[in-house]
């Protein structure tokens, strides 16, 4: 079930090789997870059929994440990751992650903004065009978020 306030989720089992001696996930573990989730946003919303071309010639660098650990996830939970933009900037798109248990319970938040980078510089260029139409439907699109 998608979280309130978003459009897409998927779902996801806690590995044994993700926990510690106390089965519970090891930290760095959540930012995989984000990670994780991110891929198959995109591949959701489908931008890289309708773009094609222009897509594939975007690239994002992450920028900044913040992390905040709610309650731990452990061996055995299914994670619920759902993911929306929450902004988008002149050549940065900041995206949010909730990841649930399979009780609804919410364990983990993550904002992570990421940056559109000129390859040959790795200097932050503008996000334009239908790179920009394209992203600025979907933020028009996602639900109303529950404050």
């Amino acid at each position: 079930m998608t979280r309130p306030g978003f459009a897409f989720s998927t779902r996801f089992k806690v590995r044994y090789a993700e926990i510690d001696g106390q089965r519970v996930v090891f930290n760095s573990r959540y930012l995989e997870y984000a990670d994780v989730a991110d891929t198959e946003y995109w591949e959701w919303t489908g931008i890289a059929e309708v773009l094609g071309k222009a897509w594939l010639e975007t690239e994002f660098h992450v920028r900044r994440c913040s992390v905040d650990y709610l309650r731990p996830l452990v061996w055995g939970d299914t994670i619920v990751a759902s993911v929306r933009i929450e902004r988008l900037g002149t050549s940065s798109i900041t995206k949010k992650f909730e990841l649930a248990n399979q009780r609804g319970e919410l364990c983990t938040e993550v904002e992570m903004v990421s940056v559109n980078v000129h390859l040959p510089t790795g200097k932050p260029i503008p996000i334009e065009g239908e790179v920009r139409q394209f992203l600025e439907a979907l933020l028009a699109a996602q639900p109303d978020r529950v404050a």
